[in-house]
């Protein structure tokens, strides 16, 4: 039961996650921590900073880890394969479409309508994803005072360091990572 609760559950994240891998990390969050809450948004919140630094696509690193952390092999197998069937489907149905089609204006606009919807699924799992990061807490639970200052300075450090000298993405989540262990070792927190 659990393992088609899970298939079931990565299909309808593979069928709705419009726009891309970080447009899924929501609607796994709602399937895997709220609806079924096989986890906690925490233990959910470090799959998904494992997802993000391991090779390949977002949506389908979470399948896989939240698969393995439930269900072992089976559920690594079933969210993977669910998360990725409706949109090879989908895909595969949309290019047939495509190149037959292409040269119609009203593709063109269709297209052009669904970035804004785009850019806002990314945007909300952007802000989910920090909100997590520096208070642990989902958006609409945040308070101020409970924001994270190591968290925070790191966060500001990677945005400056990404934007101002172009650091390459895999030098800032390795730095990222090894500046908070030396710093919480050095607070004791470890």
């Amino acid at each position: 039961m659990l393992l088609l609760k899970l298939f079931f559950a990565f299909i309808q994240v593979g069928l709705f996650s419009v726009g891309g891998g970080y447009a899924a990390i929501p609607l796994i969050q709602e399937q895997i921590v709220n609806i079924h809450r096989l986890m906690t948004l925490e233990e959910f919140s470090d799959l998904i900073t494992v997802a993000e630094m391991t090779p390949g696509p977002i949506s389908i690193n979470s399948a896989t880890f939240v698969g393995m952390r439930i269900a072992g092999v089976p559920g690594v197998l079933l969210c993977t394969i669910g998360c990725i069937i409706p949109s090879f489907c989908i895909c595969l149905t949309l290019a047939h479409f495509y190149y037959k089609y292409r040269t119609v204006s009203g593709v063109q606009v269709v297209l052009g309508a669904m970035r804004p919807a785009v850019v806002a699924l990314i945007t909300s799992a952007g802000a989910s994803i920090l909100m997590l990061g520096l208070f642990q807490a989902e958006i609409y639970d945040v308070v101020i005072s409970d924001i994270r200052v190591v968290e925070l300075g790191i966060f500001a450090a990677a945005l400056f360091l990404l934007r101002k000298f172009k650091v390459s993405a895999i030098t800032i989540i390795l730095g990222s990572g090894a500046a908070g262990t030396i710093i919480y070792a050095l607070m004791g927190a470890i």
